[in-house]
């Protein structure tokens, strides 16, 4: 059996998913017994989430140590936690010091959504950082994620949150920036202007706190989001500087 913890949009998405294969349990603090019974998993409390030998942990980072801190008392040996989060090195950091030592870990980041994945996950993405866990155990889940169709990319926390502060935070950074600067549809438009709108409307789907937690907790996230706005007044020089002749 599986347990989750948190049933936002992505718990929602995980749970529906692994309920097709697995006895699946979900806690969250509001009650959504209904909401969770609908998708084939069985609403439970904390301590009895804590009791099953995978816990997936579904919460906005900026409780996730919190929470790691709730459920400590409660692991049993040899419990594999792992997290969701969009940033990993502090996930890791927290986990390793936070959770007792027989427990493992394993950190991943599903790179899709409610909105990406909504009809299925096959070709989807998803990046696994190994922690702590046994071969046995891991290959089993690599095994099963496989069996899914996901693409499995196996790297270090360090790395994927470098990556990750391009490919994901400076790209919900430009989309809010056009919703900040109050872009929409045009009739007069181009297939590059909808390109923008489409990022756009990607992002707006997703909570601020998202936003905030994926800049605020990745150490790189700032120091991407500066050179972009460096080039950009770059090129707002040249462009002010240019004289026609």
């Amino acid at each position: 059996m599986i347990g989750i913890i948190g049933f936002g949009r992505f718990g929602e998405l995980i749970a529906k998913y692994l309920a097709e294969d697995f006895k699946v349990l979900v806690y969250n603090r509001s009650d959504k017994k209904s909401e969770i019974q609908k998708i084939g998993a069985y609403a439970a409390t904390l301590q009895e989430v804590c009791l099953q030998d995978i816990i997936i942990l579904s919460v906005p980072i900026s409780i996730f140590k919190n929470v790691l801190k709730e459920i400590a008392v409660h692991l049993k040996q040899n419990t594999l936690v792992i997290d969701v989060c969009s940033v990993k090195e502090y996930p890791v950091k927290w986990m390793k010091e936070f959770l007792p030592e027989g427990v493992f870990i394993l950190a991943t980041h599903p790179m899709f959504g409610p909105d990406s994945a909504a009809a299925s996950i096959e070709g989807k993405k998803m990046v696994l950082c190994r922690e702590r866990i046994e071969d046995e155990l891991y290959q089993k889940i690599k095994s099963y994620l496989y069996s899914k169709d996901l693409v499995l990319i196996e790297t270090t926390p360090q790395d994927h949150d470098k990556q990750i502060a391009v490919s994901l935070s400076l790209t919900h950074f430009i989309g809010r920036s056009l919703s900040e600067f109050g872009a929409v549809r045009l009739d007069i438009d181009t297939e590059g202007y909808k390109r923008l709108l489409h990022i756009l409307g990607v992002v707006e789907h997703d909570t601020m706190q998202l936003f905030l937690d994926m800049h605020r907790y990745n150490p790189y996230a700032g120091e991407k989001r500066s050179e972009f706005m460096a080039a950009m007044k770059r090129i707002d020089d040249k462009l002010n500087n240019y004289t026609e002749v």
